[in-house]
């Protein structure tokens, strides 16, 4: 598996193009002698259930586009004092070759309570409509989840609750006019009161970490020119809804208070989650590991509605699309054993 994670950190897969990893995927697969489904550049195995319920062993092996800072080639694996250094290595190459390599395990042993599926995803860095949003519509209606884990860097903890994302594009309307008379509607000045309520407010009926609603303005555009008021401002805000809201909801207490036109971009990013009581919890918590709510989003919001999913990993998200991204070889040998034996440990639990 290390081998392999260093396969794919010299393979470019930019999201939407990643059709070289899912050749290198798919290779390992068919020579393990697994069933392989390939839709687009998503590598997908799923075994006969036999009347069992299926558990997803995912991650995604599209990575961003390297920003500057690097002092090491960022397509080179180079592992120096037990680090391997390369885009891809953190977020997600090593929790993809841990669930890879738990999948080939536990196919093997074939009475478990559960059949395990696995499936390498394409544009999670994206979110885009070529990934786990198109195996959600094409395949797991015909192979239904009973539940999903979901391979990010959590420095192998539970992240049992993930929010979900709507980004809206708001935007103000003014009148143009010469700045030194002050003439005309400033835009820009319509939108100070409701950029300071999107940084102020707090939405009621929330749940401590697992529940809170945040808004944050990350983008800015107005005026063409110094002299000339402008008469259109716009704003992108990011939008984190937990599963105490709706989308929808969420949505209408913003346009009741703001003045500008609101329109989300997409309303499919939803919150996710599993149960504490999940026995796939209770056997982590058993082994000393700690459930906790994830800040960022993962392909798990793009899974089919209702199923319960959990996100874990080796590596520490804060590494993830920076410049020398990179995790430790022990820390993906311990990730493999870790997880194999949560795995091992629900399946005991569950005969």
């Amino acid at each position: 598996m290390i081998e392999l994670l260093k396969q794919l950190v010299a393979t470019p897969s930019f999201s939407r193009q990643e059709d070289a990893t899912a050749d290198i995927i798919e290779s390992v697969l068919r020579a393990a002698g697994r069933p392989v489904m390939r839709l687009g550049n998503n590598v997908v195995s799923i075994p006969p259930a036999n009347g069992r319920p299926r558990w997803l062993l995912n991650s995604h092996h599209d990575t961003v586009r390297p920003g500057g800072g690097w002092t090491h080639d960022p397509l080179t694996p180079t592992v120096i004092d037990g680090r391997l250094y390369g885009l891809g290595s953190n977020d997600a190459g090593g929790p993809l070759v841990m669930m890879l390599a738990a999948y080939l395990h536990m196919s093997e042993t074939p009475d478990t309570p559960v059949q395990f599926a696995f499936a390498a995803t394409a544009e999670e860095e994206v979110s885009g409509d070529g990934g786990m949003d198109l195996l959600t519509r094409e395949v797991f209606d015909k192979y239904p989840l009973a539940c999903a884990l979901v391979g990010e860097p959590t420095q192998m903890q539970l992240a049992v609750a993930e929010r979900g994302l709507m980004v809206i594009d708001c935007t103000w309307h003014g009148r143009t006019g010469h700045a030194a008379r002050k003439e005309g509607i400033n835009a820009i000045y319509a939108a100070l009161a409701d950029i300071e309520w999107f940084r102020t407010y707090e939405f009621a009926d929330t749940t401590g970490d697992l529940g809170e609603v945040s808004m944050t303005v990350t983008q800015i555009k107005a005026g063409t020119q110094h002299n000339v008021v402008p008469d259109v401002c716009t704003a992108v805000v990011d939008v984190r809804v937990p599963g105490s809201h709706t989308h929808e909801d969420v949505l209408a207490v913003i346009r009741a208070h703001v003045s500008c036109d609101c329109q989300p971009r997409s309303m499919r990013l939803r919150s996710s989650s599993i149960a504490m009581d999940h026995p796939l919890v209770q056997s982590g918590l058993t082994l000393g590991m700690q459930a906790y709510a994830s800040p960022t989003m993962s392909d798990q919001a793009l899974l089919p509605s209702g199923v319960p999913s959990l996100k874990i990993g080796p590596g520490n998200s804060a590494r993830s699309h920076t410049p020398d991204e990179w995790i430790g070889i022990d820390e993906v040998e311990s990730g493999i054993a870790t997880f194999i034996h949560l795995l091992e440990t629900t399946m005991r639990s569950l005969q």
